[in-house]
């Protein structure tokens, strides 16, 4: 039985035997997720993706980390002074285009208001929090569907080139040790013997931090695998449709105008479009701070006896990560705030190369590397936008930023229960949009 009940400002009504029909709005990996937990809850799922497959944009070729050990916001007490001296380096980490952007402005303003002690412990809390569920939620999601996607469960050795920073992450692992997380201190020898791969590099390391529980592999291929385990249970996929518009009436979302038509039919819609969610909630007088960071990756095949890691690492120096997929190197990293261009940048592209086969030289054939850079959607304090919105039947599931991988079977498994009237396994305190 459909149910199409509502309640004005509050959620469907609360009846574990209520099937709704749940339109989905994106086919990344944190919509993916959440079609897979709103179906496995017994729904009619439908998903709307402009591209022509599921995981194709952000998800397609990221870290491939899924990192609670990262849970570390971005806005820090120490993030305002390393953007200075970051400033006019091309391949810099951080890569800042000054020009008149009232939604860029804004939300650089409250990301320093968030560059507090007090603000960067809350928000690490909130992160880390969805972060530990989704790492639980994704050994569930692996024991069930056991699909192949070059998981590796190796753990994510963070290492430090020089004692401040490793101090200063020290200090961030105590707070994160305190919520529960795992990690191992290890001298350049203990990082060694964690990833032999390093040993040309052990002078050039202070030590390092080891999360065992982290693991690795290919977002696009987990994403795929997922929407067709989805297909297989009764989701419906709307490939290739762009969204124009959310139809409402009252505070009611009523369909959904795509470049092919209106899309009546959906007594639930989630959204989970990235970068591009404020687009299309802002006409909804929705407004939510999240500003695409355009991020690089690049893909390095690795050659027969060729010097690669085993182990997921994180270059904290350089903020790269890399990942071992199978017979490749994925290494990624940096953030340019370019509004949504979505253009190369070749000297960042570079860069990442250059400062990989440093560290790696003879990890694989350079001369036939894939370049790729997609939009990364950030909020200011760095945690995802997970809830209600004032319109009864809208759910948002954005703003993961570097972590949707890492966060998406968590934010989707609760999305799922808010919307089939069930007490999500943690609280959503925090991570909505009346935060903002």
């Amino acid at each position: 039985m459909v149910c199409h009940e509502t309640i004005t400002n509050q959620r469907l009504v609360e009846r574990e035997s209520c099937k709704v029909k749940v339109l989905v709005l994106g086919g990344g990996v944190v919509g993916i997720t959440t079609a897979y937990y709103l179906v496995k809850a017994g729904h009619d799922v439908e998903v709307i993706e402009r591209q022509e497959g599921a995981g194709l944009e952000t998800s397609f070729a990221n870290g491939g980390q899924v990192s609670a050990s990262h849970a570390e916001p971005w806005a820090n007490p120490g993030t305002p002074l390393r953007a200075l001296k970051w400033l006019g380096k091309a391949d810099a980490p951080l890569l800042f285009h000054p020009r008149i952007d009232p939604a860029l402005w804004g939300w650089i303003i409250r990301f320093l208001r968030n560059c507090t002690h007090t603000q960067a412990s809350r928000n690490l809390e909130r992160t880390l929090r969805v972060a530990m569920y989704s790492r639980e939620s994704f050994a569930e999601v692996r024991e069930e569907l056991a699909f192949d996607y070059d998981l590796k469960t190796r753990g994510i050795l963070h290492f430090y080139r020089n004692r401040t920073d490793l101090t200063q992450a020290k200090h961030a692992a105590a707070e994160m040790a305190a919520l529960g997380l795992e990690q191992e201190f290890l001298d350049a020898e203990g990082c060694v013997a964690v990833e032999p791969a390093l040993a040309s590099a052990r002078g050039l390391i202070a030590g390092g931090l080891y999360s065992p529980l982290d693991e690795s592999g290919d977002a696009h291929k987990f994403t795929d695998r997922l929407a067709q385990v989805c297909a297989e249970k009764g989701a419906c996929f709307r490939y290739g449709a762009s969204i124009r518009q959310l139809l409402s009436k009252g505070g009611h979302i009523t369909g959904v105008e795509t470049d092919s038509g209106e899309i009546r039919e959906g007594d639930a819609f989630v959204m989970s479009l990235g970068s591009y969610s404020p687009l299309l909630l802002a006409p909804l007088g929705i407004k939510i701070p999240v500003y695409p960071a355009k991020g690089y990756s690049i893909t390095i095949p690795v050659k027969e006896g060729g010097i690669a890691p085993e182990t997921s690492l994180t270059d904290d120096e350089n903020k790269l990560v890399f990942s071992r997929l199978g017979d490749r190197l994925r290494v990624a990293g940096t953030a340019e705030f370019a509004g949504y261009d979505t253009s190369m940048n070749d000297t960042r592209a570079e860069g990442i190369l250059n400062k990989a086969m440093a560290l790696f030289p003879e990890c694989g054939n350079a001369d036939k590397v894939e370049f790729w850079t997609g939009l990364r959607p950030l909020t200011p304090d760095s945690v995802p936008v997970i809830g209600r919105t004032p319109y009864d039947n809208l759910y948002l599931n954005t703003g993961h930023g570097t972590l949707g991988w890492t966060m998406s079977c968590g934010s989707g498994r609760m999305i799922a229960d808010l919307i089939s009237g069930k007490k999500s396994a943690i609280p959503f305190d925090g991570l909505g949009m009346d935060r903002f």
